[in-house]
């Protein structure tokens, strides 16, 4: 699509001047400049608590309990006091190296 815009111009025109294809262009580029940094490598991310590590793991608390106490995912399990903080993507590749956790997908 040929931009018959320019982008600087059209940020430094007030808005009550400009017509709607030029304010639809700003829209629609600012759109595409937030949407870009989004599309990362999806990982699992962070979970919280015996819950969390049972929904990584996919079982039950009393399970996950089990797991945890296990010593399999320590290396990804950070614990402040209460708090427990579980890296998922971490855990994950811990407990198909230690092959003890059978891990459903």
């Amino acid at each position: 699509m040929e931009e018959k815009f320019n982008f600087t111009q059209l940020l430094q025109k007030p808005i009550a001047m400009m017509t709607g294809e030029e304010l639809c262009f700003l829209i629609g580029k600012s759109v595409e400049s937030i949407e870009k940094p989004t599309s990362q490598a999806t990982s699992k991310g962070n979970y919280y608590g015996i819950e969390g590590i049972a929904r990584v793991f996919g079982c039950s608390v009393p399970t996950a309990n089990r797991i945890k106490k296990s010593g399999v995912i320590d290396k990804a399990i950070t614990q402040i006091g209460r708090k427990i903080v579980v890296d998922a993507d971490l855990a994950l590749s811990l407990a198909k190296e230690a092959g003890s956790i059978h891990i459903k997908e």
